[in-house]
C-alpha cells in the first residue's frame, strides 16, 4: 500500500499537522522538523496526491473552452461535447464554461484571453487560428500560472502549452493518398478549399497533402487554395470561377472542417459525383453526403475524445501528475460509405 501523511509523521516523530504544513508549504514548521518529514518522503517513497488534497479541500475546478463565435454543424457538435462535458463533470468538482470568440480577429481573440485572470479559471482550451496576437495572449495565460491546452488548431513555437487534435499533417497526407488511388492514374488538377489558410491545421493538412501528391501522384496538380472564410457567398463565388476556368479538375480536397458551403457550391456548377471528393469532420451533412456519393471519404477526428482529453490534460497539469500519452492520443479516423 502506499504510505500515508500519517505514515509520514509517524516515521518523521512528527505530529501529523506538522506534515500538513510541510506537504503544502504552510508557514510556522521549524527547520528542524521539515527536514526530518523531506527524509521520511525520502525514505518511504511518498507520493503526494493532489486529486485528494484537492477533493477534501472541495476545491472546483475551472475550464474554459474558447471556441468561434461563427460556424457550422462541426461547431455545433464541438458545443454539444462541452456541454456534456460539463454535465458530466460537475460530480467531479469540475465547472466548464464557454466562451465564443469571432476568429477573423486575432486582436480581440487576444483582448477575450487578457480578461482571464488565475482567480477566474484554472485552465484553457482554445481553438483559434495562428497569429502573433493569440500566441503571446496564450504565453500570457502560461505566465499567470493558467494551464493552456490548443484545442485542435494550434500555434507555432508555444511549447508551454499541450496540444489536442489529430497529427493535421499526417491528415492531409492521408488525403492525398486517397485521392491518388482513387483518381487510379487520371490526370488533372485538384480544387483544395479552406475556410483560412492563416490557421495552423489548414497550413499542416495542406502541407502534407501536397508532399503526396508531388511525390507519388504527379500526374496531379494541386491548385493554389481557396480561402472561403466561412462565407457561403465568397464559396459559390471562388469555386464557381475556379471549376469554370479549370475544367479539368478532377478532384477537391476541402481541409477546413466544414465541407457543406464548398460542396453546395459546387453542385451548383456540376453533379459532385463525377469528381473525387475528400473532406474533413463527420457532421450530419458530410455523412448525408458521403451516404449518396456527394463525396467520397471523410477524414474524422472523435470530437467528445477531444473534448474529454483537454479536460484530462488541464487537470493532471494541475495536479502535477504524468499524462497517459495513449489515452489522449487523437486518431485519425477514415470514414467510407461502407464502413460509416
Amino acid at each position: 500500500m502506499r504510505p500515508t501523511a500519517r505514515d509520514l509523521a509517524e516515521a518523521a516523530g512528527v505530529s501529523l499537522a506538522t506534515v500538513d504544513r510541510v506537504l503544502n508549504d504552510r508557514p510556522n514548521v521549524s527547520e528542524k522538523a521539515a527536514r526530518r518529514v523531506n527524509e521520511a518522503i525520502e525514505r518511504l517513497g511518498f507520493i503526494r496526491n493532489p486529486a485528494a488534497v484537492n477533493l477534501a479541500r472541495n476545491r472546483i475546478y475551472r475550464f474554459c473552452f474558447v471556441l468561434p463565435h461563427a460556424g457550422d454543424q462541426y461547431l455545433t457538435e464541438l458545443l454539444t461535447q462541452v456541454d456534456k462535458a460539463r454535465e458530466a463533470m460537475r460530480a467531479d468538482l469540475t465547472d466548464i464554461d464557454v466562451v465564443q470568440v469571432p476568429s477573423s480577429d486575432p486582436h480581440g481573440i487576444a483582448r477575450s484571453l487578457s480578461r482571464l485572470t488565475s482567480n477566474e479559471v484554472d485552465g484553457v482550451a482554445i481553438m483559434a487560428p495562428e497569429s502573433p496576437q493569440v500566441r503571446d495572449a496564450m504565453a500570457r495565460l502560461v505566465e499567470r500560472n493558467i494551464k493552456v491546452v490548443q484545442f485542435l488548431s494550434g500555434q507555432e513555437r508555444l511549447p508551454e502549452a499541450d496540444f489536442v487534435g489529430i497529427n493535421n499533417f499526417a491528415a492531409g497526407a492521408t488525403a492525398g493518398k486517397i485521392i491518388g488511388r482513387f483518381l487510379g492514374g487520371r490526370t488533372g488538377k485538384i480544387m483544395v478549399v479552406a475556410d483560412t489558410m492563416m490557421a495552423q491545421d489548414s497550413i499542416e493538412r495542406r502541407l502534407g497533402f501536397d508532399s503526396i501528391i508531388n511525390q507519388q501522384f504527379r500526374e496531379l496538380v494541386s491548385l493554389p487554395s481557396l480561402e472561403t472564410y466561412g462565407d457561403e457567398k465568397r464559396a459559390k463565388q471562388v469555386i464557381r470561377r475556379l471549376l469554370e476556368n479549370h475544367p479539368d479538375v478532377r478532384a477537391v480536397y476541402v481541409l477546413s472542417s466544414e465541407a457543406r458551403a464548398p460542396l453546395i457550391a459546387i453542385e451548383e456548377v456540376q453533379d459532385p459525383r463525377a469528381l473525387t471528393i475528400v473532406v474533413h469532420e463527420r457532421t450530419p451533412f458530410s455523412e448525408e453526403a458521403l451516404k449518396d456519393d456527394r463525396i467520397d471519404a471523410i477524414i474524422a477526428q472523435d470530437p467528445s475524445h477531444a473534448v474529454r482529453s483537454a479536460i484530462r490534460i488541464m487537470r493532471a497539469r494541475l495536479e502535477q501528475r504524468e499524462l497517459i500519452a495513449s489515452q489522449e492520443k487523437i486518431r485519425i479516423e477514415v470514414l467510407l460509405k461502407e464502413n460509416l
